[in-house]
């Protein structure tokens, strides 16, 4: 089976769905491929803090309407050390906010709302490889849930099949990025309870660190310090249980039957190049943070908003200006929520070997921010996203 068309997007995911939407505004046609079926696309559960330009730009184009029915507004969270609890007010720092509504709830919008005007979305379709990537039609290759061969054509490729991209060999060699491994991982559970508190807390214990966070009503999420190699079985859920308590102190928690544990590892990857030819690469396909600062799909979104304006000038006016920009555009946002993930993530865990000069010293830098104006009003201006900008994104 052979495809024409103008953008051939790989990857399902909020970036390549929020691209296709927002290319469709611009009345500029793509087809996108996934691997994954429907349903895994919309049930896999995956957290989510949606920074108020996500929302925005969720809302105003129209690609959802949930994210602010459904979804939690936060005016703040807590950062707990000491034994004492310190908020951060990002409304009253920063007249900004975040919203906390889970990944897959994100993807149940974008999937309905491009199945609804039209969309060339085929699930269960792998792509293997990118060819081509030098000349003005590049090619996916790929294959399709019966072993058919698939060849979609097309004036741009983007990949934005996250952190196993096939686009990204086309663009950059499979392992061609800047790559740091923390030395601790989360584990997390998914319990029913209630909630036990309104906002997300971040905790930094002599135990280690634990975030607590919330789902819905009947539903939380949280997370507690743990080696990469963590086994999930390896604890009771009483011990879950103890483990958490003891790394919040002050706050109790309200417990309930855990239904989900699983171990996310921490990773931070630039991609050396996001662009070869008409072949580009964006979200998690060029670069991944670990999500202490909230920053992975936030980050998808604001390279998506970029590509966005650069595609238009390209296939609409001919204009490459953009498009040759957009590399160097997005790493200038990249690297700065690099630094806010990296120095969230230093601040707040544990380190392997810390001494107790190392541990007060971590104090001393939380009470830094805390303490300071100047120091909540950093933490809640990356924290809630810097502004987006470059999209037209009128219809």
């Amino acid at each position: 089976m052979s495809v024409r068309t103008r953008v051939a997007i790989i990857g399902a995911g909020p970036a390549g769905l929020l691209l296709s939407h927002l290319l469709d505004r611009q009345g500029i046609e793509s087809v996108v491929v996934d691997s994954r079926s429907r349903e895994e696309i919309e049930t896999t559960i995956r957290a989510g803090i949606l920074e108020q330009g996500t929302v925005e730009i969720l809302t105003e184009t129209g690609a959802s309407d949930r994210v602010r029915t459904v979804g939690q507004r936060h005016d703040g969270i807590e950062l707990r050390f000491d034994g004492e609890g310190h908020r951060v007010d990002f409304a009253g720092t920063v007249g900004r906010a975040v919203w906390l509504y889970p990944q897959h709830e994100v993807l149940k919008d974008l999937v309905a709302a491009r199945l609804a005007a039209g969309q060339d979305l085929r699930f269960q379709v792998t792509a293997e490889r990118v060819e081509d990537a030098g000349t003005d039609r590049p090619r996916i290759i790929a294959k399709d849930a019966d072993g058919h061969r698939v060849e979609i054509e097309a004036e741009v490729v983007v990949g934005a099949d996250g952190s196993r991209s096939v686009a990204r060999e086309a663009v950059t060699g499979a392992y061609g990025g800047y790559f740091r491994e923390y030395p601790f991982a989360w584990f997390g559970i998914l319990c029913e309870a209630p909630p036990s508190a309104g906002e997300l807390i971040y905790s930094n214990s002599p135990h280690g660190f634990a975030l607590i966070s919330q789902r819905s009503p009947e539903v939380q999420r949280m997370y507690f310090q743990c080696a990469p190699d963590a086994d999930t079985e390896a604890y009771s859920e009483a011990q879950l249980w103890d483990i958490l308590q003891s790394r919040v102190p002050g706050t109790t928690l309200k417990e309930g039957r855990v239904f989900q544990r699983d171990v996310l590892r921490f990773r931070s990857f630039v991609a050396h190049e996001m662009r070869r030819g008409r072949v580009v690469i964006v979200g998690d396909a060029a670069h991944t943070v670990p999500p202490t600062g909230a920053k992975g799909m936030n980050l998808a979104v604001a390279d998506v908003v970029l590509l966005t304006d650069a595609l238009r000038a390209l296939l609409h006016d001919g204009d490459e200006t953009l498009f040759d920009a957009f590399p160097d555009t997005a790493r200038k946002r990249i690297w700065k929520a690099q630094h806010f993930s990296w120095w969230m993530t230093n601040m707040l865990h544990l380190q392997p070997g810390a001494s107790d000069f190392d541990r007060l010293r971590q104090i001393g830098e939380l009470r830094t921010v805390v303490e300071s104006a100047a120091g909540r009003a950093y933490l809640a201006e990356a924290y809630t996203g810097w502004p987006l900008s470059g999209a037209r994104l009128g219809g």
